[in-house]
């Protein structure tokens, strides 16, 4: 994730790098010139068509009733728009003539239609909508997909004005019931509805769509007025109805994708895996890195550093203890020492000491506390690896400045080698190779400083410490 992030950065600085080139040529200096993409572009205009077939469902007068379905026709057209990779607009024209009753009206009236007022209607429907369209499937969709997709969910919602003539047919014939005039703003209607897309190419998609229309008119059935013995008005009967449809849409424009066949998220992916793979495939190191120490040997000021030293940013072994032993070879990397004896110190009658006396002293704590002062860490990572790589067990030992009673000190230098015993524990070296002990304030560093009133704050600061002696 930090590597994407640290891409995006870079994508974004490119406009300013772009801006700092046309400086640079319009003042005749001899840059050279880069080629920065830019961000994608994508068709956003479409228009659909298609039919299909309605069926009323809940009217007086109903398409499918007692096994005699009667099947009618619908279009539509629409202009499309894309405003987002998720949402657009739809100015939609639909057409279409319902059917519905007991008979086809096309047919003749059964012989006993009197009889049992078995009547037959058809609805004759134009309709102007604005419509929404949500892509579903790039609300929904995985950003880790990387592969294209094909299928898409819409969802859809939207409103408009409705103009119909509805017939009814019996035993005498056929004949107008209802007609509202083309689209006056009193016979408003909606629908809403879903669709499933299949991208046949760039340019062509097929939809499959399933739309419930709410024509807000109980005469839309060919019932007839309110309250006749057809149209009851009956609180389980509506003139609504389903549509379903098979269509077409047509993408328009110069580019090669359309907006919502493309997940945006991806798509910044995508790029950013792009450039990746061009840093990736940057040479850093034209003059080669002979050492394999990471540093290039343009920049490299020691070009046979041992294999396995860690070095500073000049490709130099690191000396943490500045002995002229590198960290690498010296056996006491925190604590000055001659090289012939390792890097570790010698003793105070010039002879050679045991490294496991002097080992990473120093770990410092701040007054009657038993937390570790950060500046103490170095010290004791170093004193992970050097316990990890050696076959020893150690002992911590915690010791206190002179301030205070024997038994306060006491428990409080232990407290202080437990907590050193627990950062090594906890940053991997074994337990059972580490144990505890508490020296109180009878074991100074600087034996002067009894009482500590005698001594600068620096030196009783260097007496509340632990440090690590072998078993």
């Amino acid at each position: 994730m930090k590597s994407k992030l640290t891409i995006l950065s870079l994508a974004l600085a490119c406009p300013a790098v772009m801006f700092s080139q046309e400086i640079a040529q319009t003042t005749s200096l001899p840059l050279e010139t880069k080629t920065v993409d830019t961000a994608p572009s994508y068709n956003s205009w479409s228009f659909s068509f298609g039919g299909g077939v309605p069926l009323m469902q809940h009217a007086d007068l109903r398409s499918i009733k007692s096994g005699n379905t009667l099947v009618g026709y619908s279009a539509y057209f629409s202009v499309d728009k894309a405003l987002s990779h998720a949402f657009g607009l739809k100015l939609q024209y639909d057409r279409g003539e319902t059917r519905q009753g007991y008979f086809n009206t096309k047919d003749s009236a059964p012989a006993n239609a009197a009889a049992t007022r078995k009547v037959a209607g058809r609805t004759q429907y134009d309709g102007i909508s604005l419509i929404g369209d949500v892509n579903l499937s790039n609300l929904l969709r995985r950003v880790d997909r990387k592969g294209d997709f094909r299928w898409a969910i819409h969802g859809y919602a939207g409103l408009g004005v409705l103009a119909y003539r509805a017939y009814q047919k019996d035993e005498f014939g056929q004949r107008l019931m209802t007609e509202k005039k083309p689209f006056k703003f009193n016979s408003l209607f909606g629908q809403a509805g879903a669709g499933l897309k299949y991208k046949i190419s760039n340019r062509v998609d097929i939809e499959g769509r399933l739309m419930y229309v709410i024509t807000g008119d109980e005469s839309f059935d060919g019932g007839g007025s309110q309250y006749t013995a057809i149209n009851r008005m009956d609180a389980k009967t509506s003139d609504n109805f389903f549509n379903a449809t098979l269509g077409l849409s047509i993408n328009l424009g110069k580019n090669s994708n359309h907006i919502m066949w493309v997940d945006p998220l991806k798509d910044i992916y995508n790029r950013i895996d792009d450039l990746e793979t061009k840093v990736d495939n940057i040479q850093l190191c034209k003059s080669g890195d002979a050492d394999n120490d990471g540093v290039c040997d343009d920049w490299d000021r020691q070009l046979d550093t041992p294999a396995g030293a860690r070095v500073d940013g000049a490709g130099v072994a690191l000396d943490v203890d500045m002995d002229g032993v590198i960290d690498l070879y010296d056996k006491c990397v925190t604590i000055p020492g001659p090289v012939e004896n390792n890097g570790c110190p010698l003793t105070s009658n010039n002879g050679l000491v045991s490294e496991n006396e002097t080992k990473l002293d120093g770990i410092e704590f701040d007054l009657n506390s038993d937390r570790i002062l950060p500046n103490s860490n170095p010290i004791l990572n170093s004193a992970i690896n050097y316990i990890n790589s050696s076959n020893d067990s150690y002992t911590v030992v915690g010791a206190t400045d002179t301030r205070g009673s024997d038994a306060y000190n006491q428990t409080l230098s232990e407290r202080r080698a437990s907590n050193v015993k627990q950062y090594l524990i906890n940053n991997g070296v074994q337990s059972s190779r580490i144990d505890i002990q508490g020296n109180g304030k009878h074991d100074l560093k600087y034996p002067e400083c009894d009482p500590a009133a005698k001594c600068p704050e620096w030196k009783n600061k260097a007496n509340r410490r632990v440090y690590f002696k072998a078993k």
